[in-house]
């Protein structure tokens, strides 16, 4: 019986969610945009129902970006969507969907990191993981995947979606939803919580490209 509850106390907590329900309240919000692409287009913009709905939630609740990241037909993709400083704890995940629209094309997306609260792109040198492949054609596009990454033990810091793709005929249509950051409780803490000492209330073809 203790150990079912220790089980449920230890389970994930959400710290930090975001469903990408409106893009331009994320400035607000702590987020930030950082367009390199060369010679720059669009930032990050809400999701095409055109092209798909999302993973969750509102049809067009997720964050896209295509290869109108760069203003030139044959320009580098090199977008980044920033998240606030966030507080964390030891064992912290990020967790995410995402998809791409068309099959074919060399999609590639790099959850970067940095500790702190600086959003200088330069500063984001921890790759936490990659989806796509900026060498094959891999990025999903039947449906939404989810995505689960360990953060780095640090204090505080932020990570960021970063788009990339060297030449923009490359590129298609990729989306995020659903983003949430979880801290699993320290041993002591959850045996605490399980005893009822801690606190109260635990607590594709290149012939097809998908445009705006």
């Amino acid at each position: 019986m203790l150990t079912a509850s220790v089980m449920t106390a230890a389970q994930a907590d959400t710290s930090f969610s975001e469903g990408f329900d409106d893009i331009t309240a994320l400035g607000a919000a702590g987020w930030v945009f950082s367009n390199a692409s060369s010679p720059a287009g669009l930032a990050w913009f809400q999701g095409n129902v055109g092209v798909f709905n999302a993973a969750e939630g509102a049809a067009a609740s997720y964050a896209a970006a295509n290869f109108n990241s760069t203003s030139s037909s044959t320009g580098s993709v090199d977008n980044w969507l920033i998240s606030p400083e966030l507080s964390l704890a030891p064992g912290s995940t990020l967790s995410f969907y995402t998809r791409a629209s068309d099959a074919g094309f060399l999609d590639l997306l790099e959850i970067r990191f940095s500790s702190g609260s600086g959003t200088d792109i330069a500063g984001f040198t921890t790759l936490l993981g990659s989806v796509g492949s900026a060498g094959s054609a891999s990025y999903p596009t039947e449906g939404w995947i989810a995505v689960t990454l360990t953060l780095p033990s640090v204090s505080s810091g932020r990570f960021a979606f970063h788009y990339a793709v060297p030449n923009a005929l490359d590129a298609s249509y990729i989306g995020i939803d659903s983003v949430s950051v979880s801290a699993v409780p320290e041993t002591s803490t959850a045996l605490m919580l399980a005893l009822g000492l801690g606190a109260v209330g635990v607590a594709r073809a290149r012939r097809s490209r998908t445009s705006l």
